[in-house]
């Protein structure tokens, strides 16, 4: 199998493995415990909150540990819009419906459940937020704009210093999701002037399980867990030490090796931008030509079944995905896909393939001998 799908998930690697190991058996203490088990486990998550907050340049208790990038979304979102009504009665809440759908599904439930007011923004052909939309949407009594850094269907990079900025001259909290981003864009907090962020562990070499959220000093959140006192009060539960000490290390790496990694996968994303769209009839790609994530590459077939096509990828020894989500049997475009203004007959077919440390140039040309053949087979097939 060659596998093409580092936007999914990511292999841990070895040295983070390596750093993890000793908190499942030696020092296997509660971070709560006053005895020195407890020590060395507490010891071991603000260590890591501090490896973690020299990376993002800012303090280490704006830093709260989480279970994935799902949950710091989560909290982002419903902690801030409720403390924001609660203190000056603001309720609408401004995001796109390019979002990942931990972050508008959570708007949704606000709106229905809570009471919010939702606006969409609107997003332009490549997928992108712009700092016009943004504008044009706020009002006196916005509480919140959620924004992603860099699209995970699609690979968009999201101008999210501008819109941050907007967002800041018109005292509107503004959260970014930067699960996708942080494994090759800079996540300096000071450049990018967010009030909250969210990061995922396995996006970029460390556990499932484990995620990160800034909070901006002074930027107040209802705790969704709530419990004992666990990361300032905002997420009650004893901490998964050897899961914290992954993540700190993994985006350690991450930052360090960033560059590396980089010039590593973004020859081979062009590689395949410049022949699927060359060699495949009815083919475009999505998302942002150049502003894109460097190891992403997105496209739509007309007339093609993309869930068939990921079972025949599948088949060829090639694992990838697609935005079309089959429910019960009934194929549906993806919510980003169709945001694009793509017809059904070009939106079912949608593929995305994304590379990482393992990537190599055979794969890469085995997998673009293959496809062209295969999305012919698909066509036919569906016809």
């Amino acid at each position: 199998m060659n596998y093409l799908d580092y936007a999914a998930t990511t292999p841990v690697d070895p040295r983070v493995f390596d750093a993890m190991l000793p908190y499942f058996r030696e020092s296997f203490g509660n971070p709560s415990s006053v005895h020195r088990y407890g020590q060395k486990a507490e010891t071991a998550i603000e260590e890591a909150r501090e490896t973690v907050a020299s990376i993002l340049h800012c303090r280490a208790d704006e830093i709260i540990f989480t279970s994935c990038g799902s949950e710091s979304d989560n909290l982002a979102l419903r902690g801030a819009a409720l403390m924001r009504r609660n203190a000056s009665g603001a309720k609408w809440i401004l995001t796109s419906k390019t979002e990942h759908h931990a972050v508008s599904k959570t708007a949704l439930q606000l709106e229905k459940e809570y009471g919010f007011a939702l606006e969409w923004l609107e997003v332009n052909q490549h997928g992108m937020v712009t700092p016009e939309s943004l504008s044009k949407a706020v009002c006196n009594e916005t509480a919140l704009a959620s924004v992603m850094y860099a699209n995970n269907e699609i690979g968009t990079i999201n101008p999210i210093a501008q819109l941050a900025k907007i967002a800041k001259a018109n005292n509107i909290i503004f959260h970014t999701d930067a699960v996708q981003a942080a494994a090759y864009l800079d996540v300096n907090i000071e450049s990018l002037g967010v009030d909250l962020m969210s990061l995922g562990g396995h996006k970029f070499y460390g556990p499932k399980g484990v995620g990160a959220l800034y909070v901006r000093k002074g930027t107040k959140l209802v705790p969704h867990t709530t419990g004992g006192g666990q990361e300032y009060g905002l997420r009650a539960g004893t901490q998964n030490v050897p899961y914290i000490v992954g993540f700190a290390e993994a985006l350690r790496l991450t930052a360090e090796e960033r560059e590396q990694r980089i010039a590593h996968v973004k020859p081979l994303r062009d590689q395949i931008i410049g022949r699927v769209l060359e060699e495949v009839s009815d083919s475009k790609l999505t998302g942002h030509p150049e502003n894109r994530l460097p190891n992403h590459a997105s496209f739509v077939f007309k007339d093609v079944d993309g869930n068939l096509l990921l079972q025949m990828l599948d088949a060829s020894g090639f694992a990838c995905s697609s935005g079309s989500a089959c429910k019960t049997g009934n194929p549906e475009p993806s919510e980003v896909i169709t945001e694009l203004g793509f017809e059904r007959d070009w939106a079912l077919g949608s593929l995305r393939i994304t590379l990482g440390v393992d990537s190599t140039p055979e794969h890469i040309d085995s997998f673009l001998k293959t496809l062209p053949s295969l999305i012919n087979k698909a066509r036919t097939l569906r016809s």
